[in-house]
């Protein structure tokens, strides 16, 4: 018996990959936006994409005001200086942000998961956090 039918939502949502993120019966085999299948996917950076090591998507998320185009230029600034080949992302469309769940801008998102919301990163610190997420 579970509180709210919480029980009952878990099993309709059927199988997980390795990022958590639900997989549809005919597409088991890629669940991703990377496209890994979820059974060869390492777990250890929480996602497929960061599977390999390998950066395939920054995005700050934000309404467009002061603090969130601050965020995004420290963390463009962040990249260059890190000598990461990949382009940061702006995303304004709050219906997109409310998908991160993220609540409190700006949002700072790598590989499809939120690291950061709320705070104006500086260059140096978006630079120390990719790092010590392994990119």
């Amino acid at each position: 018996m579970g509180l709210f039918n919480f029980e009952k939502k878990k099993e309709e949502q059927g199988s997980a990959c390795a990022c958590n993120a639900p997989v549809e019966e005919k597409k088991k085999e890629s669940c991703c936006c990377c496209g890994s299948n979820p059974a060869d996917a390492e777990t250890e950076n929480g996602c497929c994409n960061g599977a390999g090591g390998s950066l395939v998507s920054i995005k700050v998320l934000g309404s467009g005001c002061k603090s969130c185009h601050e965020l995004y230029e420290n963390t463009k600034e962040a990249v260059k200086n890190a000598g990461l080949s990949v382009e940061v992302e702006y995303i304004t469309d709050l219906e997109k942000v409310m998908g991160y769940g993220v609540m409190s801008m700006p949002g700072l998102v790598v590989n499809e998961k939120v690291v950061s919301m709320g705070k104006v990163l500086k260059a140096a610190d978006v630079e120390k956090l990719l790092h010590k997420l392994g990119y």
